[in-house]
């Protein structure tokens, strides 16, 4: 049987921060304002694949109260997302995610991002799919005030 989950995430452009997402740094002015490295794409990808493993959500696991994840490495986190997916007895069948930005730009990084996600998860590229869109400067991502990131994942029993 086949499990679903979907994750969100959505952070503020400010500036002063680097911008990471899918675990690859992107030259821009702005950068992602969290607690972690603020990676909405690695943030919403482990949303997915614990709601499709029912174990709640990243914060639960890395509470931004918490000092020891400050500035922290979403690749780390991701990792031990997918060390929780399978200690549940699960392997990841596919992911599917969409960036929303305005700027900058993503389809260069995107099959780094790809590569990024496959490879922490322990997966196929032709698993993993990120995609990524604007709202056409419609709303806070429109405006350029934040992105965000959508996230499906699908998970199989081992």
């Amino acid at each position: 049987m086949t499990r679903f989950g979907m994750g969100y995430d959505v952070h503020r452009l400010v500036e002063g921060r680097k911008l990471i997402i899918g675990g690859v740094e992107i030259p821009h002015t702005l950068g992602l304002l969290g607690h972690s490295d603020a990676d909405v794409l690695l943030h919403a990808v482990a949303d997915a694949l614990l709601g499709a493993a029912a174990l709640g959500d990243i914060g639960r696991y890395f509470p931004d109260t918490d000092p020891k994840f400050a500035g922290a490495d979403s690749m780390k986190l991701l990792a031990h997302v997918a060390e929780l997916i399978r200690e549940k007895g699960y392997v990841t069948g596919n992911v599917d995610a969409t960036i929303v930005a305005q700027k900058p730009k993503m389809k260069d990084f995107i099959p780094q991002m790809n590569v990024n996600i496959a490879k922490v998860l322990g997966i196929e590229l032709d698993q993993v799919n990120v995609k990524a869109t604007t709202e056409e400067k419609l709303g806070f991502t429109g405006t350029e005030q934040g992105i965000s990131a959508y996230a499906v994942a699908g998970l199989e029993k081992a």
